[in-house]
């Protein structure tokens, strides 16, 4: 039996009838739609268990098929599934264990070693964030992955990033130590302050301090870790990213993450558009920031933009995002759905 005949065989046992057609019409969309697309209509209303399983699906079948950890879907679904704490997931686990064995594996996975200093800053963010989502404690292995990357730490305090022309993550090293100031601010037990960061920290607060950010991406993820990071960030310059943010957003409420990197082009020369129509990653990631910057739920544009969320999630249980990378999966839209969760659960 396909897994989608068993699970339309299982929910028409426990679930009403109304509940199985809609499984059944979401089966069918998936199949059609299997990557993401412009095309696949709207749902009428919020569904965080369809999030839930589109979240689970997508990056169970990434590590499976890829072996990767992955920028756009495996490391932000460990970073955002924990917060659907309604929505119980066996995935979620396995996708953790496949992590943990990354880094309790190191020397022999021949994956990681192609490149591993973005392999390890983003497996050591990941497990962090999960970290402090569901214990609120700092698990061994992901110590251990921080030693690692600290080891692999360059002298300038930034990691060599891999620069494949695929916006908006793997562009440029600045995004690199951008992810490993989110993990190591986020990662619980105050690990940021304890003697075995102390110097790795430093080094990484001197790198992202003396060397502008590029864009205004990697600006929204620097205020993000300036939250949980001190040192990275005055007052005013956070207050100037948070209203350089707020002057983007679109009359429908959402953000486009083509306007955050207008310089990007894509590895087929496709070039970002600024004024793309609102998406699910822009719009996530900064309603997300813009909440852990301490910006009231109350604030209209908190209120738009979490608006616009609820109205814009894609039948399958996604948040489209356009990809820059010249391929007709949209990828990024994995991406887009982890940050939507973590919008709405900021908004909650």
């Amino acid at each position: 039996m396909t897994l989608s005949r068993l699970l339309l065989f299982t929910f028409s046992l426990s679930c009403s009838t109304a509940l199985a057609q809609e499984l059944q019409s979401t089966v069918a969309n998936r199949q059609k739609f299997p990557n993401g697309s412009p095309d696949e209509p709207i749902r009428n209303e919020l569904s965080l268990a369809q999030a839930a399983e589109s979240l689970d699906r997508t990056a169970l079948s990434w590590i499976k098929q890829k072996k990767c950890g992955s920028c756009h879907t495996g490391w932000p679904y460990l970073m955002s599934r924990a917060v659907l704490k309604s929505e119980p997931s066996a995935s979620m686990e396995e996708i953790r264990k496949f992590f943990e064995g990354r880094i309790m594996n190191w020397e022999a996975d021949e994956e990681v070693k192609k490149h591993q200093h973005r392999e390890i800053v983003g497996t050591s963010t990941a497990l962090a964030i999960h970290d402090a989502q569901t214990t609120g404690k700092l698990h061994a292995v992901t110590h251990e992955a921080f030693e690692r990357m600290w080891k692999l730490q360059r002298k300038d305090g930034a990691w060599s990033w891999p620069k494949c022309s695929w916006p908006p993550f793997e562009v440029d090293d600045y995004y690199g130590a951008l992810l490993a100031a989110v993990g190591v601010g986020n990662a619980p037990n105050d690990y940021a302050a304890s003697e075995s960061a102390r110097e790795g920290v430093e080094r990484l607060r001197r790198y992202l301090t003396a060397t502008p950010a590029p864009n205004l991406h990697h600006r929204a993820w620097l205020l993000w870790a300036s939250q949980r990071l001190d040192g990275l960030l005055n007052e005013e310059q956070k207050q100037n990213t948070i209203a350089d943010l707020l002057a983007l957003q679109r009359a429908d409420g959402g953000w486009s993450m083509e306007s955050l990197g207008k310089e990007w082009v894509g590895r087929e020369g496709e070039e970002a558009d600024p004024d793309a129509p609102s998406d699910g990653y822009g719009t996530g990631l900064i309603v997300y920031v813009l909440r852990q910057a301490k910006v009231p739920i109350s604030h209209a544009s908190i209120q738009r933009g979490k608006s616009w969320l609820i109205s814009n999630q894609r039948e399958s249980g996604r948040w489209f995002t356009r990809s820059l990378n010249g391929v007709n999966e949209h990828y990024i839209s994995d991406t887009g759905t982890a940050f939507a969760v973590l919008a709405l659960d900021a908004c909650n």
